[in-house]
């Protein structure tokens, strides 16, 4: 058996079944560092020391987590039911964008959110500005080294590709690629999940859109030209796109992760809403993304907001996701070791091809670029 897949069963056992670190073979150090320093729970004396200090603190603040994104609903139940620890929500459909000016804002106050899941360029743009603390989980080395940060201040969790929802009781004929929201049969009907100059979803959305326009990584002004010619021709509305402006009939066509898209059919389905909601990833312009987790350099509850992060990355964690469609970033290595989820994980639409992602530097040119130009292109 490759040393590789022996080190992550030894850590999932650990995760899943709540055992301290230090009682599968990894030592605490001699002299353990405060939580709000420490870069491992090893670091920090072990699991059980860290999951003690987490517990002490009692709370743990986030900000911009819906329930019904990438199965944060039942994550946070999760965890709370896991450690007693009581997880606060502040502003739910906030931007990742919102999440940066949070750790600012209310940097010493006791405010602020202890832990942030952003876009990548967003977790980029608050790493350089100096607002996260490095923290290497468990499963760090099983990470993709293109997934993480090399100083280990922001991790990948989880991703998707955009697709495009749209609800079949109100477009006649559903559009599957970029190229058919031209038609103008689609006027009035198509939107984004945000603005892209604040949303991490959205900025994708127009990424993709430029690789279906001949634009490319180093490139998504086609896709800002796309989205403006979409606003000339009426096809395109301001408006954000979201569960309840879907059931009401306003943003009938959604460019969005499809995770979210797909998440979105069931719960119409369970609720019994009149939407006929389906999902369609685009051949021309396919675009996968993940989102990052990072710990608060200032983080008001230091321990949780680490122990947070463990959760997020453990087998129960990342299987959560998956039974919301989102792609765990430890698919690969869980399917190895055997904790992979192997029902959820064939109930993911099927993509063609390895995906690709764009560098940090490019796509820091690309918010900077869509920054500059989206409003005057697309709002005029």
């Amino acid at each position: 058996m490759p040393v590789l897949r022996l080190r992550t069963a030894s850590v999932a056992a650990c995760l899943a079944l709540a055992v301290p670190l230090g009682a599968c073979g990894d030592k605490p150090p001699a002299t353990p560092r405060a939580p709000a320093v420490a870069t491992s729970a090893a670091d920090a004396g072990g699991m059980a020391a860290l999951t003690a200090a987490a517990k002490k603190e009692g709370s743990l603040n986030t900000i911009a987590l819906p329930g019904d994104w990438a199965n944060y609903g039942a994550l946070i139940d999760g965890f709370q039911k896991k450690y007693g620890i009581k997880v606060t929500v502040e502003n739910p459909e906030g931007t990742s964008q919102d999440e940066i000016n949070a750790l600012k804002e209310h940097r010493r106050d006791g405010r602020a959110p202890d832990v942030i899941d952003v876009g990548g360029s967003f977790a980029q743009a608050a790493a350089r500005q100096g607002l996260l603390a490095p923290y290497e989980v468990a499963a760090y080395d099983d990470i993709p080294e293109e997934q993480k940060d090399h100083r280990a201040r922001w991790s990948n969790n989880y991703g998707g590709y955009i697709s495009i929802g749209c609800d079949a009781k109100r477009v006649k004929t559903c559009p599957a690629t970029f190229a058919d929201l031209r038609k103008p049969e689609y006027k009035g009907k198509v939107a984004l999940n945000g603005n892209p100059t604040k949303s991490g979803s959205a900025v994708a959305g127009v990424y993709a859109a430029a690789l279906a326009n001949g634009g490319s990584f180093d490139d998504i002004q086609p896709g800002i030209d796309f989205f403006a010619e979409l606003s000339r021709n009426g096809n395109f509305i301001p408006v954000e796109s979201t569960p309840a402006t879907i059931a009401k009939g306003q943003t009938p066509i959604s460019i969005d992760w499809d995770f979210l898209n797909l998440g979105y059919a069931d719960e119409f389905r369970e609720k019994g809403t009149d939407v006929d909601w389906r999902t369609a990833i685009p051949f021309d312009g396919s675009f996968a993304q993940y989102y990052a987790q990072a710990v608060n350099k200032d983080a008001p509850h230091p321990a949780a907001a680490r122990l947070w992060q463990e959760y997020l990355f453990s087998p129960e964690g990342q299987n959560l996701r998956l039974g919301a469609y989102a792609r765990p970033v430890l698919m690969e290595a869980m399917e190895k070791d055997g904790t992979l989820d192997k029902a959820a994980a064939g109930k993911l639409p099927t993509v063609e091809g390895t995906p690709t992602f764009p560098t940090e530097a490019q796509r820091e040119k690309a918010r900077e670029t869509v920054n500059r130009g989206w409003d005057e292109a697309v709002s005029g």
